[in-house]
């Protein structure tokens, strides 16, 4: 019988001002407020599978449930409001704030000018909640999220956890 031993990976801090990861996919163009092909949906669980392993290999894996939240309200509003053929997905280590430890930061760039405002649905909207999670996570750790660029592109700023701030 032979015996295999197998080593975690080590974790690779992520420099500030330096992409974790930076990705860029195609969408179908939408219109008349037909929901998204299946395939174009099918692309936010990928994003955030990829977000995910990168996030683990810069061993920010504290931060994965909020950043996973964030990709995918941020990444879902992208496919079915913009009507854009292009969607990019930034994720960068920015320094300054919350006691100069850092943000974690989410970009979404859909290049279709717009607003983005969080706001309540009514009690029996199936959906409509994803701005006011994200809203509600960033807040909550000191971070902010808005629009640049005439809202072409949505970003979302969460403060890196002290034990991991590189």
């Amino acid at each position: 019988m032979t015996t295999t031993a197998v080593r975690a990976p080590r974790a690779v801090p992520c420099r500030r001002g330096r992409d974790v990861m930076s990705e860029r996919f195609k969408v179908s163009a939408r219109g008349g407020g037909l929901p998204p092909r299946r395939e174009d949906a099918c692309r936010v669980g990928i994003m955030r599978r990829i977000a995910a392993a990168r996030l683990r290999y810069c061993g920010l894996d504290s931060m994965l449930d909020d950043v996973m939240v964030v990709v995918s309200e941020l990444l879902t509003n992208a496919i079915q409001h913009s009507g854009a053929t292009e969607i990019s997905l930034t994720i960068t280590v920015e320094e300054g704030g919350v006691e100069e430890g850092g943000f974690l930061c989410v970009r979404v760039r859909d290049g279709m000018p717009g607003t983005c405002t969080a706001q309540w649905p009514a009690d029996t909207e199936e959906s409509g909640r994803g701005l006011l999670l994200v809203d509600a996570l960033t807040k909550g750790q000191g971070g902010d999220w808005g629009t640049d660029d005439a809202g072409t592109e949505t970003w979302c700023r969460l403060a890196l956890p002290e034990a991991t701030q590189v």
